[in-house]
């Protein structure tokens, strides 16, 4: 049986992610990471959701690296999450220097203690203009990396980076997954705010894909 690490934000994509893998009859786990982000309300979902499809869940603690990522809006508490649509100027301030390098790597030594096959990860064709470390060119070369890291060999996989997320959303109500319980504001709080540029993208997303939206937004 193949086996894999995800990792798990609590987001969309990573959960249906999750949930296509398991569907597949993988043998699956999945991993948070704190990193000191203010929208840590997610890793509560990611919880959920694994509670939800009876996955492992563990939670990577890095907050003491949050000092070494300079001015973000994630990381920073003295930085205003960004609100309005997705551009380039402006998602360059959620930009966590190195974030997915980061996360994967933890990853990676996870599933080659557990002997698994690859770490998934849920980067998707609407991510690759802004964030650098969701283009293919880095997860080629990052798995060629991951590949010959230690003398189990893991392989990274990326399969939505062909896709966009009004498909990501399309494919996880397709395989049942458990889309309300997912959380993308960047605010974090109780709600999403439906403001920041990930709440416009996740409604935009579900309004694509024809799927009702479970989400609260505090706007509405």
């Amino acid at each position: 049986m193949k086996s894999s690490v995800v990792l798990l934000s609590g987001g969309l994509d990573s959960t249906v992610l999750l949930t296509k893998l398991k569907a597949e009859g993988r043998r699956v786990v999945a991993m948070g990471v704190d990193y000191g982000q203010r929208h840590s309300r997610e890793m509560d979902a990611a919880r959920a959701i694994c509670a939800r499809l009876g996955v492992e869940y563990r939670v990577a603690d890095l907050k003491s690296l949050a000092g070494f990522f300079g001015g973000n809006s994630l990381t920073d508490h003295t930085q205003a999450v960004y609100e309005g649509d997705y551009d380039e100027e402006g998602m360059k301030t959620t930009v966590v220097p190195a974030r997915n390098l980061i996360l994967i790597s933890v990853a990676t030594a996870w599933a080659i203690s557990l002997k698994c096959d690859s770490v998934a990860y849920a980067a998707h064709g609407g991510d690759h203009a802004i964030y650098p470390d969701c283009r293919p060119a880095f997860a080629e070369a990052l798995d060629k990396v991951v590949q010959i890291s230690d003398w189990h060999k893991v392989v990274l996989e990326r399969p939505f980076v062909a896709m966009d997320k009004a498909q990501i959303v399309r494919l996880g109500a397709e395989l049942g997954a458990p889309l309300e319980l997912t959380w993308s504001c960047y605010k974090g709080g109780n709600a999403h705010c439906g403001k920041c540029s990930t709440c416009r993208e996740r409604r935009e997303a579900f309004r694509a894909a024809g799927v009702p939206d479970p989400t609260h937004y505090e706007e509405d």
